[in-house]
């Protein structure tokens, strides 16, 4: 895989505010009619930074990406992107800055890869040749194919292609391993991460929560439109404590106060036949539970346990799983 450290990352400007975010935005807000799609966030990703946007399907993240990119107006609010604001005389000089994949690009079906990634290369006055493009994302085997021919995955990895043809400073990827399979999905972890380390900013939203946890310095969690958590993805899940987590099905339904009244059990959830109970990360504590479950004369059926992950962030926070919207 080629590396993406040949072009340069951050490109110096007189226009540019050396000092400044690469993305910064205040009291953001977006109305569709009577209904909010965000809902007044703040946000800050600095330079360098892998900065991701978890939530399920209609949290709000891709309306979000949009108002920054400036493909939609806010309906109130400020954008600053690496200092310079929208509709203020340096919309241009944005645009060069940074590079979009959208959840659902569209290209022309006739034209095959290489004449695609051709034809968003001459766009730029700077940037990657074809033959790095094609050799970043492993597209080498594509590149005289039709992109009406190609499968979901090869057709997101074109997209992300083209998002860098013109070496820009900040990536917008939204939903970037949609479809993909493990090793195209691994192909592309490999590729942001390059790109970071070459100096790139990264804005990302997903609802993968093993993406964001190896891709993200930091995350913020939205839901109906807000932040309703943020911080780094070690922090977030370290902020249910010293947890692990107990799940399985029974016919039979057990005491959830007798659990409770149990000192290592912190919360007991039921979702119809299944249950999952929240207790202390420690094999004495999974040994009370298992003892009252038998007490109670109560089978568990496919019983595991895990330690805490993003989605069991979510779940606190919301009430509902992440994975599962």
């Amino acid at each position: 895989m080629t590396s993406p450290s040949s072009s340069p990352a951050v490109r110096a400007s007189a226009s540019a505010d050396s000092n400044a975010p690469a993305i910064e935005c205040q009291a953001l807000v977006k109305h569709y009619g009577s209904k909010v799609a965000v809902a007044g966030i703040d946000l800050v990703v600095q330079r360098g930074q892998c900065f991701g946007l978890l939530g399920p399907n209609g949290a709000g993240k891709t309306t979000t990406v949009e108002m920054l990119e400036g493909l939609h107006p806010p309906t109130s609010g400020t954008i600053r992107i690496f200092g310079a604001r929208w509709g203020e005389g340096r919309d241009q000089w944005i645009r060069e800055r940074f590079g979009v994949q959208l959840q659902d690009t569209q290209l022309a079906d006739k034209l095959t890869v290489e004449e695609v990634l051709t034809l968003f290369r001459s766009f730029y006055a700077t940037g990657r040749s074809v033959s790095e493009l094609l050799a970043l994302l492993d597209l080498e085997e594509e590149r005289r194919q039709q992109f009406s021919r190609l499968s979901g995955g090869q057709k997101q990895r074109v997209a992300i292609a083209t998002a860098l043809a013109g070496a820009p400073d900040l990536l917008f990827l939204d939903e970037p391993t949609t479809g993909l399979d493990p090793r195209a999905r691994q192909t592309l972890w490999g590729v942001v991460e390059a790109f970071r380390s070459a100096g790139g900013t990264v804005l990302l939203t997903t609802h993968y929560m093993e993406e964001a946890a190896t891709l993200c310095d930091e995350l913020a969690v939205m839901d109906q439109g807000r932040i309703i958590a943020r911080g780094s993805p070690r922090a977030l899940i370290d902020s249910l404590g010293e947890v692990q987590f107990v799940d399985f099905e029974s016919p039979q339904t057990p005491d959830s106060a007798a659990l409770l009244a149990l000192p290592a059990v912190h919360a007991v959830d039921r979702r119809g036949a299944r249950y999952r109970l929240r207790i202390e990360r420690s094999l004495r504590a999974l040994t009370a539970v298992l003892e009252e479950l038998e007490r109670q004369g109560v089978t568990p059926i496919g019983l595991s346990t895990h330690q805490a992950t993003l989605d069991d962030v979510f779940l606190h926070l919301t009430g509902r799983g992440l994975s599962h919207e």
